[in-house]
């Protein structure tokens, strides 16, 4: 008997009748002989829908209240489905993030998985029953408070619970068929991946890939759990994602491909500390203003400072919503950082080539410039990897560098894809 982690995205519990075909799927799992545990989202729209309301009620909503709304969404889906499972003669106990062991850190709307003590779940499964958890939620002892995990926080519940479980395996179910060498929605002759290492997954993921949250691609490597994704519309076979330590599932010397997939990511902000005097530290005081945002920084790049002034300028992009409060930061210290002005550029996007191959392959830089060259786009910041290569372009040309890339890289497939609803989650 196998103990299999299965997540279930809005997509796929949007309404009764998603709800009624996951919880089939769920229950011929079960008959099959294995011990289930369900990790769930809220439905459809619900947690934007959410958002909505308390943007109704005031600007300003109190994070810890925020969270309390919220993490209602995975409740109502929690409980709709194990009714749904024991309407099909399956017994099942549905349980909150707090109730499952989730524990948490305390920062609301953001919190990170400090420990997992699901003894309710390894009860209910040691009952012969179905467990499932509310997903994106968990409890802080340190202030005794509900929280939440940011969005996309109910992959990292599966995973972690699938660690902490010791399960067979982690199936992350979305709306497509796994996991595409880009968003079908965006280039629909994307094609699907059967078998891509963590490596490249966490790449992809950190470069804007939506089908697999960041977080949980770091959990289920950290802690060697094995991640399956795969739609919860059909019965195709899906994507699994390895350890390359331990080789490809079919052979453990086929070579890698050297590009895997093309990422992107619209929800960034160019800051450009212009003038900034060419001297030691300077830049270290600039960070430093910025690490005490808490904003996550990705790409840096510094100009060689003008010979006749000694001084240069420093440009980095950090996420959309941090963008402001980082600038009000840098803009409250000038005069210590004695710089002569501040630019915010919110209409950038990012785009990246992901590929474990690339280790060992010549050109591959040359031929992304001839390929967005081609395409008549212009290049403001590059990054790289070892087995990635990003760069920032105008927000508006994102889509056609991501479909120029994909071409010029050979990974276009014969056939459109499928997505079978609309999140991608």
């Amino acid at each position: 008997m196998a103990l299999i982690v299965q997540k279930f995205g809005g997509s796929s519990v949007a309404d009764a009748e998603s709800i009624k075909r996951v919880a089939k799927r769920i229950v011929e799992t079960r008959r099959a002989g294995n011990d289930v545990v369900v990790a769930v989202s809220a439905m459809g729209d619900t947690t934007d829908e959410l958002l909505d309301l308390s943007a109704e009620v005031t600007p300003i909503p109190a994070p810890r209240e925020l969270d309390m709304l919220l993490s209602a969404g995975e409740r109502i889906s929690m409980a709709l489905l194990a009714m749904s499972i024991k309407g099909m003669g399956v017994e099942a106990f549905s349980f909150t993030g707090s109730q499952a062991g989730m524990i948490t850190t305390p920062e609301h709307g953001s919190a990170k998985i400090v420990d997992v003590t699901p003894g309710r779940v390894r009860e209910a499964l040691d009952r012969g029953a179905i467990a499932i958890v509310a997903g994106f939620q968990g409890f802080s002892r340190d202030s005794r408070d509900i929280t939440t995990l940011g969005r996309g926080g109910s992959d990292t519940t599966a995973v972690a619970l699938a660690a902490a479980l010791a399960a067979d395996v982690c199936e992350i179910y979305t709306d497509v068929d796994g996991v595409f060498t880009t968003d079908p929605r965006v280039v629909s002759v994307a094609r699907k991946i059967d078998h891509i290492t963590s490596e490249e997954m966490l790449e992809l993921a950190a470069s804007g890939a939506k089908v697999l949250h960041l977080r949980a691609v770091e959990y289920a490597r950290r802690h060697g759990v094995e991640l399956h994704v795969r739609s919860s519309f059909t019965d195709e076979p899906g994507t699994i994602v390895y350890d390359p330590e331990k080789g490809h599932p079919k052979g453990e010397h086929m070579e890698e491909p050297i590009i895997t997939g093309v990422a992107f990511e619209k929800s960034e902000a160019k800051v450009t500390v212009a003038g900034v005097p060419d001297v030691p530290g300077k830049a270290a005081q600039i960070f430093e203003i910025v690490a005490k945002t808490n904003a996550n920084i990705d790409m840096i790049v510094q100009n060689v400072s003008g010979a006749d002034t000694n001084r240069t300028d420093i440009s980095f992009t950090v996420p959309l919503g941090d963008g402001h409060r980082v600038v009000g930061a840098l803009e409250a210290e000038r005069e210590l950082l004695a710089y002569e002005s501040l630019q915010y550029d919110d209409q950038i996007a990012k785009v990246a080539v992901v590929g474990a191959g690339m280790r060992n392959a010549s050109g591959v830089s040359a031929q992304l410039f001839r390929a967005l060259y081609e395409a008549g786009i212009n290049i403001e910041m590059i990054s790289t990897s070892e087995i990635r290569i990003s760069v920032v372009t105008r927000a508006d040309l994102m889509e056609k560098a991501v479909r120029a890339l994909h071409t010029a890289f050979g990974l276009d497939a014969d056939s459109e894809a499928v997505v079978y609803a609309g999140t991608g989650r």
